[in-house]
């Protein structure tokens, strides 16, 4: 059934399809970065690594696994108050970028923790004993060893922030999945649902190619190195 011309649907998808990749877009930026930060603090933090901190690493990693297994649709409702405090509403684009920016963050910190353990603690060892400093030793030693794996990694994040906008429409995030909600399920419009199911599916593919590509680049790099 066709409830809407062609002529108002058109822009509806492209405004969508511009919020979900906005969504997208800055809180995969924010997350990496806040999360590759988290990251090395683990890895650093661990027993027997260059900053061991039994107290920060505890805390910092039981922060991640309570947060880690929260369903997206009730931690986006559950943080609504302080989305309201920092963004000034718990509903919007706005809104939608902070809950999946917090939720990406958590989980790529555990991607990239995971990823710099399984660094050869031999190269880690051997730049500390040439009197590198801790923070000298990660940057030019540790993550250039986990770049390849990790790139991979943030590839998988991107791709959940895309089923996670989709989320973000119940509760008024906008973008292609309040779209299809709207239009495309209540309205029993199955050309708007086919729609968004294409543009998610090409959004999808084209960032794991380009994620496989840059952890190719990455790797050959590594190894020639």
């Amino acid at each position: 059934m066709r409830d809407i011309e062609p002529a108002v649907l058109w822009p509806k998808i492209w405004t969508a399809l511009l919020q979900t990749l906005q969504m997208v877009t800055v809180s995969f930026v924010l997350a990496t970065v806040l999360g590759v930060v988290l990251g090395l603090v683990l890895y650093s933090t661990r027993r027997g690594n260059l900053l061991q901190n039994a107290a920060v690493f505890t805390t910092l990693n039981a922060v991640i696994n309570v947060i880690r297994p929260i369903p997206f649709i009730i931690l986006i409702v559950a943080i609504s108050p302080l989305t309201r405090v920092v963004i000034g509403t718990s509903i919007g684009t706005g809104a939608a970028i902070f809950a999946l920016t917090i939720v990406a963050t958590f989980s790529i910190a555990r991607i990239a923790e995971t990823n710099l353990v399984a660094v050869d603690r031999g190269s880690v060892e051997a730049g500390a004993a040439m009197g590198a400093s801790p923070l000298r030793v990660l940057v030019t030693i540790v993550v250039p060893e986990a770049l390849g794996p990790l790139v991979l990694g943030l590839t998988y994040i991107f791709v959940a922030l895309v089923d996670a906008t989709a989320v973000a429409g119940l509760v008024g995030g906008g973008g292609l999945g309040n779209l299809a909600i709207t239009y495309g399920y209540q309205r029993f419009d199955t050309f708007v649902m086919v729609t968004v199911i294409v543009l998610i599916i090409v959004l999808v593919q084209v960032a794991q190619l380009l994620g496989n590509v840059v952890a190719r680049k990455v790797l050959h790099e590594t190894a020639r190195a």
